[in-house]
């Protein structure tokens, strides 16, 4: 039986037993954590792997969103806290090098706390460029304040991820540093041209930004706009990896949850996310959901293929006396 193309959140601590009859009826391609499924790391282990053997994939992805900062599902006591993007742009303000390895070791890191619980991708890097007036659900959670300084950086975080065997998700895609809205809660809509777009926001960059464009698509955000999806990010920026939506469930997006789900696969999006975990939402998404095939299939698998890699040797002890060393200490546990 063929996956569905969509990832997953689940309610709680430990499967329900209704979730794991779910689960491995519609064997989601992947599933995604937040805080209210982490306690201990034993526990994380015991979830992820209970996960995986509902659906029967030994290396289905499991994500999370740990940039740092603001944005950290796996916190104190039991891991470190990590800064956010923006700390690592404001080091050795005259080398860039020493931002790059910094920004590459706090990764390094990150995938290592990730790996040993079985996750496997990591929602990170932020590829947004932030406007001075935007709102601030991006703010800190950027690199930099230019093109350049964000891409590099970026680079820099995706590097580290893929040495320690765990697959980075560049978000947000074609950029979210322009809404004056957060699309949690409402549908931004930006009005920059197409030339301002691709000078700024397009550079850096697979996560789809619930946000309209008008210079693009008036009428729908990118997550359900073929203009955007198959126009834009598949032709203007060249990207051919896996491209997921953000979360269906935010406020941006409208129509019930068949409707979205269907919507952002038609516009081109391989797979779909769902995050809170709401069983009855979750049936709904997989109402308007389909098996995984054809290219996303293939770009799902080649994205897979990266972890079969064995991870770069590291010394954890060693590192983390780096990290903190740079940081001067402020974000040592």
């Amino acid at each position: 039986m063929a996956e569905t193309a969509c990832i997953l959140g689940c309610s709680g601590l430990t499967l329900t037993a209704e979730e794991r009859a779910f689960f491995a009826d519609v064997r989601p391609w992947g599933f995604i954590l937040f805080k209210r499924n982490v306690d201990t790391p034993d526990q994380v282990r015991a979830l992820v792997d209970e996960l995986r053997a509902c659906t029967g994939i030994a290396n289905a992805p499991v994500l999370i969103d740990q940039e740092g900062g603001r944005v950290q599902r796996l916190g104190p006591p039991h891991w470190r806290r990590y800064p956010p993007g923006r700390a690592y742009g404001q080091l050795g303000a005259n080398d860039p090098l020493i931002r790059r390895e910094v920004t590459r070791l706090g990764a390094r890191l990150l995938a290592h706390d990730l790996a040993v619980l079985g996750i496997n991708v990591d929602c990170v890097p932020v590829l947004d460029v932030p406007e001075p007036d935007a709102h601030e659900v991006i703010g800190d959670r950027a690199y930099g304040a230019t093109p350049q300084e964000v891409a590099s950086l970026g680079r820099a975080a995706a590097e580290g991820l893929i040495a320690g065997g765990v697959l980075p998700v560049i978000k947000h895609i074609p950029g979210h540093g322009r809404a004056k809205a957060d699309s949690h809660l409402a549908l931004p809509v930006v009005t920059a041209s197409l030339e301002e777009l691709d000078a700024r926001d397009f550079a850096p960059l697979a996560m789809t930004a619930h946000v309209v464009y008008t210079a693009i698509d008036p009428r729908r955000p990118a997550t359900t706009s073929r203009k955007a999806i198959r126009d834009v990010m598949r032709g203007t920026i060249g990207f051919d990896g896996l491209i997921m939506s953000d979360d269906l469930s935010m406020k941006a997006l409208s129509g019930d949850f068949a409707e979205r789900a269907r919507a952002s696969l038609a516009a081109g999006c391989d797979v779909v996310l769902h995050c809170n975990g709401d069983m009855a939402e979750m049936k709904a998404v997989l109402d308007g959901c389909r098996s995984l095939a054809g290219r996303a299939k293939v770009r799902a698998t080649s994205a897979l293929g990266r972890l079969a890699k064995t991870p770069e040797p590291f010394d954890a002890e060693e590192a983390r006396a780096r990290f903190d060393a740079a940081f001067d200490g402020k974000w040592a546990a």
